[in-house]
C-alpha cells in the first residue's frame, strides 16, 4: 500500500463553510494535508503550478472538494476548464454545496464528479460526512 496519504483540495470561498470543514478534520482526526482555494480560478493556477506561494499540490494524491457558488470562476465553470486539461482531468472531484437544484446536480454529473453532497446544515451532520468521505476514499485508495 502507498503510504503516501492523499491530499484534499478544498475549493470554497465561505469562511464558515472553511472553517467547518478544517474543525470537522480536527473532529476526525484527519492526518490528510487540506490545501484551500477561494474560487476556480485560483484553484486552477495551483493545479498547473502556476502560484508560487503554494506547494505543488500532488495531483495523483488529490481529491477535490468544490463548492459550486463562487465568484470569479464558479464551481461549474471550474470543471469545464479542469476536465479540459489532460494532465488534471482524472482528479476526482466531490461537489460539497448548499445547491440542491436539479440543474447543478445534472451539470456537476456531465463532468465526471465522484459524487454531490449537499451540506448539512448541523455540524454534527456534517462531521459524520466528512468521515464517510474520508473513509470512502481510503478505501478506494488501497490495493
Amino acid at each position: 500500500m502507498d503510504n503516501v496519504p492523499f491530499s484534499f483540495l478544498l475549493i470554497e470561498d465561505d469562511e464558515i463553510d472553511i472553517m467547518n470543514v478544517k474543525r470537522a478534520f480536527k473532529r476526525n482526526n484527519f492526518q490528510n494535508p487540506l490545501y484551500q482555494a477561494a474560487n476556480g480560478a485560483e484553484a486552477l493556477a495551483m493545479l498547473k503550478n502556476e502560484k508560487s506561494d503554494v506547494p505543488v499540490l500532488p495531483l495523483d494524491n488529490l481529491i477535490i472538494l468544490l463548492d459550486l457558488n463562487m465568484p470569479r470562476m464558479n464551481g461549474i465553470e471550474f470543471l469545464q476548464q479542469m476536465r479540459a486539461e489532460p494532465s488534471l482531468r482524472r482528479i476526482p472531484v466531490v461537489v460539497l454545496t448548499t445547491s440542491s437544484e436539479k440543474q447543478d446536480r445534472l451539470e456537476a454529473y456531465n463532468f465526471n464528479v465522484a459524487g454531490y453532497i449537499i451540506k448539512p446544515m448541523i455540524f454534527k451532520n456534517f462531521v459524520e460526512t466528512m468521515e464517510i468521505l474520508n473513509k470512502y476514499w481510503t478505501l478506494c485508495k488501497k490495493p
